[in-house]
C-alpha cells in the first residue's frame, strides 16, 4: 500500500435531489484538519441540483461536480470511481457529515493499521433531530443489530457500510465497483473479502449520519433491507449467519407472546416487556436524553419489525417457495460495473 502520509482520498457521494445536505457536507469538508483529499460529486438525474452548493466551495475544498442520467446510486459511485484521483476511494451518504479530524484520524489509523478496505461507525450529532437521533440509537445500539453495523460489540466479521466505507484502487482494479441492487455495500464488502483483501474496522473514525426519515420512511427502509439479505444468502450461500435470523425471530416470538398472553397467561407477556424495559433504559443512559431515549424504544420495535418482516417475506417467497433460484443471473444483468 502507498505510504499514508502521501495519499490522496477521494470522496464520493451519490445525490439526488439533497443540494441543503450538500451544502452541510461541504461544510463540515471544507474545515478538515488534513487537507488531503479531494470530493467527487456525482448527481444522479436530479431535478433540484447542487451545483450551485458545490461552487459555493470551490475556493475552501477540492470539489469535482458531475450530473449524469438517474440510474442508481451504486451507477453513481462508480461512474464518480472512474473520474476519481485518489488513491483510496472513501463512500459516504449525502446525509452525512464529517467531524473536523476525519481525515486526519483515518491517515493515522491506516498508518498504524494498513488495509486495503476499511469502514468506521457512524452517530448523532448533538444538533440532530430527537427522531434522527432516536433512529441512530435503533441502528446502533447492541440491544437491537447495531452489533452487525460496525459498532464495538460485533455479532459478526466487520461489513463496511457506505454510509462510512473505503477501499484502494487496487481493490477497484481487481473487484470491480458496485452492483446496483439492495444491500449493494455488503455485497461489495463480501466481494472484497472473497478476494483475499483484509478489511480493518477503524472504530474513531466515525460520521454523523442525519438519517433523514420518519418512522415510517425509516420502517420501508428496514423492511427492504430484510428482503435483500435473503438476496446476499442466495448469491452467497453459507454466508447467512445466526445473527440475521434474529429479527425474524423476535417478530415471531413477540406475537407468540402477544397471542399467548391475551388467550393463555398474561404473564407470558414479561420476557418482551423486559426486553423494552432494556431498551428505554439504555436508551436514556447512551443518549443522555429521556425523550430521545423514550423514542428510541418505537424506533428500535419499527427497526426490528421492519427488518425481520421484510427477512420472513423473502425468505418465504425466495427460498421456500423457489422464486429466487435466478437471482444471481438477474443481478448481474441489472450490475453496471
Amino acid at each position: 500500500m502507498k505510504d499514508p502520509a502521501s495519499t490522496l482520498f477521494s470522496i464520493i457521494v451519490p445525490v439526488y435531489n439533497r443540494p441543503d445536505e450538500i451544502a452541510d457536507l461541504l461544510g463540515s469538508l471544507a474545515v478538515q484538519t488534513d487537507r488531503g483529499f479531494e470530493i467527487v460529486i456525482v448527481e444522479d438525474g436530479s431535478t433540484v441540483d447542487c451545483h450551485t452548493q458545490c461552487e459555493e466551495f470551490r475556493d475552501q475544498v477540492r470539489v469535482k461536480y458531475f450530473y449524469k442520467d438517474n440510474e442508481g446510486r451504486s451507477v453513481a459511485r462508480n461512474y464518480g470511481i472512474v473520474r476519481a484521483d485518489g488513491d483510496f476511494f472513501i463512500f459516504v451518504d449525502s446525509d452525512c457529515v464529517l467531524p473536523p479530524d476525519y481525515i486526519e484520524k483515518l491517515r493515522k489509523a491506516l498508518a498504524d493499521n494498513p488495509a486495503d478496505c476499511f469502514g468506521g461507525p457512524d452517530a448523532a450529532h448533538e444538533s440532530f433531530t430527537d427522531t434522527q437521533k432516536a433512529i441512530n440509537y435503533a441502528m446502533t445500539s447492541f440491544l437491537t443489530t447495531g452489533g452487525i453495523r460496525g459498532g464495538k460489540v460485533s455479532m459478526e466479521k466487520f461489513t463496511p457500510r457506505t454510509f462510512n466505507m473505503g477501499y484502494s484502487r487496487e481493490v477497484y482494479e481487481r473487484v470491480g465497483g458496485f452492483r446496483e441492487m439492495f444491500s449493494e455495500d455488503i455485497d461489495m464488502s463480501t466481494r472484497i473479502r472473497l478476494a483475499g483483501f483484509k478489511i480493518v474496522l477503524f472504530p474513531d473514525v466515525a460520521v454523523y449520519h442525519k438519517r433523514r426519515i420518519d418512522f415510517r420512511k425509516f420502517w420501508k427502509q428496514v423492511h427492504i433491507f430484510g428482503m435483500s439479505r435473503i438476496t446476499l444468502k442466495l448469491l452467497y450461500p453459507g454466508s447467512m449467519k445466526l445473527v440475521h435470523w434474529l429479527p425474524a425471530l423476535f417478530v415471531i416470538g413477540a406475537v407468540a407472546m402477544i397471542i399467548g398472553a391475551i388467550f393463555w397467561k398474561w404473564w407470558l407477556i414479561l420476557p418482551l416487556a423486559a426486553y423494552l424495559l432494556a431498551l428505554w433504559i439504555w436508551g436514556i443512559i447512551s443518549t443522555r436524553s429521556l425523550k430521545v431515549g423514550s423514542m428510541g424504544v418505537p424506533a428500535a420495535l419499527v427497526q426490528l419489525t421492519g427488518y425481520g418482516t421484510g427477512f420472513i417475506r423473502a425468505y418465504v417467497w425466495k427460498i421456500l417457495l423457489r422464486h429466487g433460484r435466478d437471482v444471481d443471473e438477474e443481478i448481474r444483468r441489472r450490475s453496471r460495473q
